[in-house]
């Protein structure tokens, strides 16, 4: 059963990545990262994921011998809750940047920026 969201989060990273590189759109470009940022998420999440564990919390419930097969890591979490909030930033970024490209140059066609190619 865990192996489910494992292969649903790398589904979710194929079809972002697959955006990404297929579009010619930037906003659809920008949506292709947002999906591919949370694909990530949930392989990181499911990869930390224990069966029948428990809070980090020692009392009563979890004795210390069994402390190492319980109970759940809480770094996992931490790390996706603060990539969610880095790709929140990244995503305004972007799209703040695709503004700004429609003002210049009243298109979002990425074969239309052609000022920085070599």
């Amino acid at each position: 059963m865990e192996y489910i969201t494992l292969i649903t989060g790398f589904l979710i990273i194929l079809a972002g990545l697959w955006a990404i590189m297929t579009r010619k759109n930037i906003i659809r470009i920008i949506i292709g990262f947002v999906i591919f940022d949370t694909g990530l998420h949930i392989v990181m999440v499911s990869i930390a994921y224990v069966r029948g564990g428990t809070a980090p919390i020692l009392d009563g419930s979890v004795s210390i011998a069994d402390a190492a097969q319980k109970i759940v890591d809480p770094v996992p979490q931490a790390l996706v809750l603060t990539a969610i909030v880095i790709g929140l930033g990244v995503t305004a970024l972007m799209l703040a940047y695709a503004m700004k490209l429609h003002q210049e140059k009243k298109s979002l066609n990425i074969e239309s920026f052609k000022d920085l190619k070599w």
